[in-house]
C-alpha cells in the first residue's frame, strides 16, 4: 500500500470541486482500496499519544465562521477498534490512550470526502502529541511501516507551508510568495533524494522555514509518512499549488 501526505487547505475544498479536489478523487481511484485508513491530522495536536478506538466516529465541525452547509457535512465511515489496537501494540511502549471521545477532525474528512466518498473504508486517527519533538514524530511513524502489508493506507494530513499570518484573506489568484516556493522545492529535492534529516530538524533549514512552519502542527504528520519510505522507494507529487501565497497544497505519494 503507498503512504500519502495531504495538503488539505481550506476547510472549503470539502464542499468544492478543484483542481486539489479532483486530484485527491483520482488518488481514491488510483491506490487499492484499503482495509482501513489511519490518518495523522494536523487538527489533533494534543498533549499525548492516542487513537480513535470507537465503532462509529462522529464527524467534527472543528472551524468557525464557514457557511452553514460545511457544518451541515457528515463523513459517517466507521471506525476499527482492532486496528486501533494494532497501532496501540505498534507504538508500545509508547502509551497510547485508546480514545472513544475525539471522532474524526476536517484535516481528515475533508480529504476523505473525495478520495473516498462513499464513506465505506474504516477510519482511524491518530494524535499528535505536542510535547514531543518532532524526532519522536519521525521514529513513531517508522514504527507504523507493517501497516503498510497489511492493506491499510497510512495518511498524512496537514501541508508543508502553513502560515496564517501571510495568507491573502479574500483575494484570488495570488502569486505564491517567494519563500514558500524556495521551502516547497528544498523539501521536494530532499523527500526525492530520500534525505530526511534535514526535514526531520526542519528548523536548520533557515528563514524560510520558520516562515513556512511558524507552528509544527501542519508539518509534523509529514513526518510520519517520510519515516514509511523505503530505500529507493518512488517518491510523487501529485497534486500541487499554493492557495493564498503561503499555503502549499502540495501531496507526498510514496509508493
Amino acid at each position: 500500500m503507498p503512504t500519502l501526505f495531504f495538503g488539505h487547505g481550506n476547510p472549503m475544498n470539502a464542499l468544492v470541486r478543484n483542481t486539489w479536489t479532483d486530484g485527491w478523487a483520482a488518488i481514491g481511484q488510483q491506490v487499492p482500496k484499503p482495509t482501513a485508513v489511519l490518518c495523522i491530522s494536523a487538527h489533533w495536536y494534543a498533549p499525548a499519544t492516542h487513537v480513535t478506538a470507537m465503532r462509529a466516529p462522529r464527524t467534527i465541525h472543528d472551524f468557525g465562521g464557514f457557511p452553514r452547509e460545511l457544518y451541515d457535512v457528515e463523513y459517517p465511515a466507521a471506525g476499527d477498534p482492532e486496528l486501533a489496537g494494532r497501532v496501540e501494540r505498534l507504538l508500545a511502549p509508547i502509551p497510547v490512550g485508546l480514545d472513544q471521545q475525539w471522532g474524526l477532525d476536517h484535516g481528515t474528512w475533508s480529504v476523505l470526502r473525495h478520495a473516498f466518498p462513499k464513506a465505506d473504508v474504516p477510519v482511524v486517527q491518530l494524535s499528535i502529541d505536542e510535547t514531543r519533538a518532532a524526532e519522536f514524530h519521525y521514529e513513531t511513524g517508522k514504527r507504523l511501516a507493517p501497516l503498510r502489508e497489511e492493506g491499510v493506507l497510512v495518511v498524512g494530513s496537514g501541508n508543508l507551508v502553513h502560515n496564517l499570518h501571510a495568507y491573502a484573506w479574500g483575494c484570488h489568484d495570488v502569486e505564491p510568495l517567494d519563500w514558500a516556493i524556495r521551502f516547497e522545492a528544498r523539501a521536494r529535492d530532499l523527500m526525492r533524494r530520500g534525505i530526511h534529516e534535514p526535514l526531520i530538524d526542519y528548523e536548520s533549514l533557515g528563514p524560510d522555514a520558520m516562515l513556512a512552519a511558524p507552528t509544527p502542527d501542519h508539518y509534523l504528520p509529514l513526518l510520519y509518512i517520510i519515516a514509511l519510505q523505503r530505500d529507493g522507494e518512488r517518491v510523487s507529487f501529485p497534486v500541487a499549488g499554493f492557495d493564498g501565497g503561503s499555503v502549499s497544497m502540495l501531496t507526498v505519494r510514496i509508493g
